[in-house]
């Protein structure tokens, strides 16, 4: 936990993909053989109110407690493994490469920040990601639930989740009265977001989110829990992304995108193969720069020809990126695009730049179209 941040707090969020085969279509790209969680935020929520998101929320000390050392492997990242270094020219996100032993934990944040996710989608969501013992977990195909004698009663779940969500420290006393670990080994790092300037929630709150991926066999119990979430919802990404056309649900920026990468993978094999083998590639931080156009707003992520080559981070600069054109006239005009186009309470993601750190680029998908890819 980084304490000394001014501008924004650091966070982790969780993309947790189960197994559903044999479910019927509901979009152009057919049969998916598994589903997303979404979370519905409450409408009194500081932050992004009444979105659905990925479960995830705020890094607290109690996970970089140097006591998750007595539970977890002694070897080093706790078992996890070394990311490689970056290409040419990049660098590692500064929420990863930051030295925590000198803001006094032991705990890297690696691990830290996985810890986070876990205890925030059990706090949100009631879903237990736990292995037995010191761990690591095998490795091999998506995560199989952890065993019926190793789980609680319904009654004594609800109550370490009361306590879990009073007191975050009390998700350490909840593994080792099951004798079990988080399993941070599922949890294969996807991507880095840092709420753009200009886009904060009540009281400026910006987050510096860790996103993690996790393929489980199948759907595990899911329940609400009545104070930061309303209602959870079970897709799969393009049904998510229709159901957001429609207009029956609202998704942030950073969501969309990351559902039209995951239209790549209509298996969850796949999609747990292809995280498993760039878990140690790491990833960049993105931090969407806000353009305004006369008709509309575009979000510019790195890498594409109008995004700053000094963005203002802090917000200290006070900089306006304006123009009078219309959003289709920059569209036109530009040939290097790495995008989100924001206009009439649409979204569309734009990118023809090669994704870094071997990630893949998300499907070209217009929110106010059917069409799955679009040629730019």
């Amino acid at each position: 936990m980084n304490s000394g941040l001014r501008h924004w707090r650091e966070a982790a969020t969780l993309l947790l993909a189960a197994g559903a085969p044999g479910r019927l279509p509901r979009s152009p790209l057919g049969p998916f053989d598994y589903e997303l969680l979404l979370l519905q935020r409450s409408s009194r929520s500081g932050f992004m109110p009444s979105a659905h998101v990925f479960p995830g929320g705020v890094v607290e000390a109690a996970d970089f407690s140097a006591d998750w050392l007595g539970l977890l492997p002694s070897s080093p990242l706790c078992g996890l493994g070394q990311v490689r270094p970056p290409p040419p020219g990049g660098s590692r996100a500064p929420l990863f490469a930051t030295d925590r032993e000198e803001l006094g934990s032991p705990l890297p944040g690696e691990v830290a920040f996985r810890i986070c996710a876990i205890r925030e989608t059990f706090e949100e969501a009631g879903i237990l990601l736990l292995v037995p013992g010191p761990g690591p977990a095998a490795a091999g195909g998506p995560v199989p639930p952890l065993p019926a004698e190793r789980l609680p009663s319904a009654a004594e779940l609800s109550e370490w989740r009361g306590r879990v969500q009073q007191d975050p420290a009390c998700f350490l006393q909840f593994c080792r009265h099951l004798r079990c670990v988080p399993n941070i080994w599922a949890l294969q790092e996807w991507s880095n977001w840092l709420t753009p300037v200009g886009r904060a929630g009540r009281g400026g709150r910006r987050y510096d989110t860790a996103f993690y991926l996790c393929c489980l066999e199948r759907r595990p119990r899911t329940a609400q829990d009545g104070r930061e979430v309303t209602a959870f919802l079970w897709s799969s990404p393009p049904e998510i992304i229709e159901r957001f056309k429609s207009e029956e649900i609202w998704l942030a920026p950073p969501q969309f995108y990351e559902l039209c990468r995951l239209c790549n993978f209509s298996s969850l094999c796949e999609l747990h193969k292809f995280s498993s083998d760039r878990a140690l590639e790491g990833c960049e931080c993105w931090m969407p720069v806000m353009l305004t156009a006369s008709d509309g707003y575009i979000q510019l992520l790195p890498g594409d020809e109008l995004y700053p080559e000094d963005p203002d981070y802090t917000g200290e600069k006070k900089i306006v990126m304006s123009t009078d054109k219309k959003v289709e006239d920059l569209m036109k005009g530009g040939s290097i695009f790495h995008r989100i186009v924001i206009k009439n309470n649409n979204l569309a993601v734009y990118v023809n730049i090669q994704a870094k750190y071997k990630h893949i680029s998300p499907l070209t998908i217009n929110s106010a179209s059917s069409d799955y890819n679009s040629k730019l």
